[in-house]
């Protein structure tokens, strides 16, 4: 099978194919008409079958990774932090794009990283809803930061206000598109009502842990889940000299991140398994922000539980789900 590197970007992606001794290049534009061209570059050079390797860098690479995935080859996504330390095991001081996916496919070669698969139809759709829905709201407040600039005159703040109110009826229309979506869907619905079971886990959090991880009950573990979301600890030391205080690694889904935070507050405060957990952590001098981190490390390995049991949350489950 050949292996094929690709490094992507917003316009276009470049390739970099690997089929036994031979070796070939060529740039396409990130489009449905890029990615038909790559596959006839591919069938030109009597290749049919391919193992596709590009990192999981933003979301520019989804709907390329689709298409190969539904035209038969293999995917494979990976960390952009391991082709990186891949690229400085080389050597390599020059980085283009070309450089970039020819390093990515000898990575592929050497690391053969595992398969890719992509969520169902439906969770590719409530991923685009919920994802709409946080730009929408990210954009309405900054608009509501805007209009309490001092001096403003009354055209622009009354132009401000109508953009605010247009912002407020989009999140409004997206977020009865979500819960129409859910509840159309058994499977999506199930997965909602378990997620809901979990105190500090309200509706946006829910739909949102749905859509960033569609198959979490497919990680082998808590501890894995927490790494996806970039919530491990990272000790920094070495030998008697070195030793700096634990952070999160952060190499992970920062929309994860970002949507736990005010979830772990709630939890600390009318969960009884976190509040108790948050409890013990501060009987033994941990900082506010070190409880605070690992509450939402705990709240995703729950709703990890629940998931993979698919049950709703109960204090046992708790115990299991680390």
């Amino acid at each position: 099978m050949a292996t094929l590197g690709i490094d992507i970007s917003k316009a276009d992606f470049h390739a970099f194919l690997i089929d036994g001794d031979r070796k070939a290049k060529h740039s396409f534009p990130n489009t449905a008409a890029g990615f038909k061209q790559l596959l006839s570059w591919l069938k030109n050079r009597g290749v049919t079958e391919i193992s596709a390797c590009m990192e999981a860098t933003g979301s520019y690479w989804e709907a390329l990774a689709i298409h190969l995935y539904e035209a038969g080859h293999r995917v494979s996504l990976v960390n952009p932090r391991q082709t990186k330390s891949y690229a400085q095991s080389e050597l390599l001081r020059t980085k283009t794009d070309s450089v970039d996916a020819a390093m990515i496919a000898r990575f592929a070669l050497a690391h053969k990283p595992e398969a890719w698969e992509p969520p169902p139809a439906e969770s590719r759709m409530l991923q685009g809803l919920v994802r709409h829905l946080e730009d929408l709201k990210t954009t309405r407040a900054q608009e509501l930061t805007r209009i309490q600039t001092p001096g403003l005159p009354a055209f622009v703040e009354q132009s401000i206000q109508r953009l605010i109110d247009s912002l407020s009826g989009q999140i409004d229309e997206i977020e009865r598109a979500i819960r129409d979506h859910i509840n159309r869907h058994p499977a999506l619905k199930d997965r909602y009502d378990a997620l809901r079971s979990i105190k500090g886990i309200g509706e946006t959090t829910a739909s949102l842990l749905m859509a960033e991880m569609p198959t979490i009950e497919r990680f082998s573990s808590g501890k894995a889940v927490g790494a996806y979301a970039g919530l491990s600890p990272r000790l920094v030391q070495s030998g008697t000299s070195l030793r700096k205080r634990g952070k999160i690694s952060k190499t992970g889904n920062s929309r994860l991140r970002k949507a736990l935070f005010f979830p772990a507050m709630t939890a600390m405060r009318f969960n009884p398994v976190l509040k108790a957990f948050a409890q013990r952590l501060r009987n033994v001098g941990k900082p506010r922000m070190v409880i605070v981190v690992a509450v939402m490390r705990k709240l995703l390995t729950l709703a990890y539980g629940v998931l993979k049991s698919g049950h709703g949350f109960t204090p046992a489950l708790a115990g299991r789900a680390a």
